[in-house]
């Protein structure tokens, strides 16, 4: 058990750092292309800025599945170890490279070829015991934000101190240190699919499809901020730059700290009472957004954004939990690939709903456009609530069901 609990601990740091490099370059890629194009170009980089975002996402949604049923076959550690490889070869190849259309098929290449996240979330539920599946979800969902608030800040700092080059030459190189520390991991061995049951792998008609519909609705609306976040800080708020960045990390730091709580909690509970307590923290999604729009000050506002982050905790990674914890582990990487896939597209719909709210609703209307996509969300989740006949979770003992 305690040997379980070290490659765990192993995983959830090869989590944090190896996302950690990949944010390191996020937010300067249209930089990087404004600085290739030639003059004569000058006119491709909305284009291409948009490309480099959206390409790799798109590759992920249509190819991480296939890389998660790989894993279902073969075992999650080489996928894991897989996608750390190719994010070091193409933040390397980024490194390298002097054309900007090439760039942008790296970038797409990457999306196609990584999709760590899934692998290392498939191999956390091979490895961790089937009651603790939520908590362990949600500690790999704070590493990836921690990362996240991390990344930037080093990436920023080596941009300006020895530029775009070295920058991507780091992120490779700790990619390639992440994927020898991951050969340190246990082997995870494939489920023998002949020795389950048939009626193991059957679960209640639409529940993977109203969970995947689930983490669509609530990754658009976390998502939907994106286009217009900077502007609106900056223009309605009047703050200064530092205020941008400390008002974006609030949220993230706070989900960092909450999702473990939320997924221990979440662990004792049948998907029923889990799909209540989701659809109500939506609504309470859209009251916080209700008041960000409202807030007149900084300080109103980032107390909003503290408080967004803690129920954020409660929504993605629960809603990875319940795949996890509903689906025979045969299955588990190939669903936990729809689910990554699913949260992409979420992703994608948020970020074009929020620059098609801000072009058509103005600038100032932004958030209260948020607060009612979360809105539309909480009865997303009551709709699949009510229609969806849902699982019980086998790994709850009896006495807890007698608690709940």
């Amino acid at each position: 058990m305690r040997a379980e609990g070290r490659a765990l601990s192993l995983l959830i740091a090869i989590q944090c750092v190896s996302m950690g490099a990949m944010e390191m370059s996020g937010p300067f890629w249209p930089l990087r292309i404004q600085a290739l194009l030639a003059p004569a170009q000058a006119h491709y980089l909305a284009a291409l800025s948009a490309l480099v975002y959206a390409g790799p996402m798109l590759a992920a949604m249509l190819l991480t599945p296939l890389w998660g049923r790989l894993g279902d076959r073969t075992g999650h550690k080489p996928m894991v170890l897989r996608a750390l490889l190719a994010l070091a070869l193409c933040q390397g190849l980024a490194a390298m490279t002097l054309n900007p259309w090439l760039l942008v098929l790296i970038r797409v290449l990457q999306g196609a070829l990584a999709g760590f996240i899934a692998a290392a979330q498939a191999y956390a539920i091979a490895r961790c015991a089937s009651g603790n599946r939520g908590q362990v979800l949600a500690r790999l969902q704070a590493a990836t934000a921690v990362g996240s608030l991390a990344g930037p800040v080093l990436g920023g700092w080596l941009l300006d101190a020895s530029g775009f080059v070295l920058l991507c030459a780091v992120a490779a190189l700790i990619c390639l240190l992440c994927a020898v520390a991951a050969t340190a991991l246990p082997a995870d061995a494939p489920v023998a699919r002949n020795r389950r049951p048939q009626t193991e792998t059957r679960l209640p008609g639409g529940w993977l499809g109203g969970v995947l519909t689930i983490i669509v609705l609530v990754q658009a609306a976390k998502m939907m901020p994106q286009p217009f976040f900077a502007l609106y800080v900056a223009e309605i708020l009047q703050a200064p730059g530092w205020l941008i960045g400390a008002s974006y990390a609030a949220s993230a730091a706070t989900l960092a700290l909450s999702a473990p709580l939320w997924g221990r909690l979440f662990d004792r509970w049948q998907p029923a009472q889990t799909l209540r307590v989701i659809e109500r923290v939506a609504w309470l999604c859209a009251l916080t957004l209700a008041l960000t729009a409202l807030a007149s000050g900084w300080l109103g506002f980032i107390a909003s954004r503290l408080l967004w982050g803690v129920w954020q905790g409660a929504l993605l990674p629960v809603a990875y939990a319940l795949i996890a914890t509903t689906l025979p582990d045969g299955r588990q990487g190939f669903a936990l690939g729809l689910g990554n896939s699913a949260a992409k597209a979420g992703a994608l719909l948020g970020a074009l709903l929020g620059a098609a709210g801000m072009g058509l609703a103005g600038l100032a209307s932004g958030f209260w456009l948020v607060a009612i996509t979360y809105a539309l969300a909480a009865l997303g989740i009551r709709l699949i609530r009510s229609t969806s006949q849902l699982p019980e979770t086998p790994a709850l003992s009896a006495n807890t069901k007698k608690m709940i």
